[in-house]
């Protein structure tokens, strides 16, 4: 074989290597009882705190233990445990990006990522108005 063949074949061995770690990386969006039935995995679930379920947080007594019960789309819940700081304005997110894994029942986060509640909805009353503003 030529120099050029082994080279040629040593770089489609080492990008098929590359390809193949970075679709380890790709995950997909569960929902909770999915996750619940893959315990142990790592997962990512978009959620919402469920505002009628308290939120455990000391910032005096564990400022690296925050504990509070997510929902997601489907109406399921878990008990989600994060030890590291509380996200500040947690409770005022609109949804909610949890990456962990589901272990003894409840979801053990390493991750949370806050969606802020658009800017951009639709306000029914301020179209009614620029309609009107625009006939004068």
């Amino acid at each position: 074989m030529k120099k050029t063949h082994i080279v040629f074949l040593v770089l489609i061995a080492v990008s098929i290597v590359v390809l193949i770690s970075y679709t380890g990386d790709l995950s997909t969006y569960e929902t909770i009882s999915s996750a619940k039935q893959k315990e142990g995995k790592f997962v990512t679930l978009i959620a919402k705190v469920d505002k009628k379920q308290p939120v455990e947080y000391d910032a005096v007594k564990n400022p690296n233990y925050l504990s509070f019960t997510a929902l997601d789309s489907l109406g399921n819940s878990i008990k989600v445990v994060y030890h590291n700081n509380k996200p500040t304005d947690m409770e005022k997110s609109e949804r909610i990006v949890l990456k962990g894994r589901v272990q003894g029942g409840q979801f053990e986060c390493k991750d949370i990522l806050l969606k802020c509640p658009s800017k951009y909805k639709d306000d029914p009353n301020s179209t009614q108005k620029a309609v009107q503003s625009a006939g004068k």
